[in-house]
């Protein structure tokens, strides 16, 4: 089965590729490697929140945005390579911009690990961080990064 297939039987559709905010590109390949810039949760364009994760934006609405950050991820590798070109998921930086005393940032980036684990089972198994942060660009309350083999 292609990743496409899986996809499309969990009813999963890549949304277009987010523009860059500043000057870099959404991926780049180097070998057989393709590297992700950092995505943000944009929906049609706009983020669906802003503001800090245990403030602002709950610990399980952050979760839902880290899966729309790793789904604009796959996007941007789909955009350069083609999504069925994936061997494997090799890492996830999660960015969550946390409140003070807000420790949940692992659980946060579940949702985008998670959400990989369906898409492409043991090849979504992947090493991660999970780090909190003051500030992420615009708002966002989360900001994803993604390493895949191709």
């Amino acid at each position: 089965m292609t990743w496409s297939t899986r996809l499309k039987e969990l009813g999963v559709e890549l949304p277009g590729v987010a523009a860059p905010l500043a000057a870099y590109v959404p991926a780049t390949q180097s070998g057989s490697w393709v590297f992700t810039s950092g995505q943000l949760p944009f929906v049609e364009g706009k983020l669906p929140a802003t503001g800090k994760v245990g403030a602002e934006v709950s610990p399980e609405e952050a979760k839902q945005y880290a899966a729309t950050c790793i789904l604009n991820a796959l996007a941007a590798v789909h955009a350069l390579v083609g999504i069925d070109s994936i061997k494997r998921v090799v890492k996830v930086v999660g960015f969550v911009a946390s409140a003070e005393g807000f420790t949940g940032q692992p659980g946060v980036i579940n949702g985008a690990s998670e959400l990989l684990g369906e898409i492409f089972g043991d090849a979504g198994k992947h090493a991660r961080s999970a780090v909190g942060v003051a500030e992420l660009p615009i708002g966002a309350p989360v900001e994803i990064e993604l390493i895949v083999e191709v």
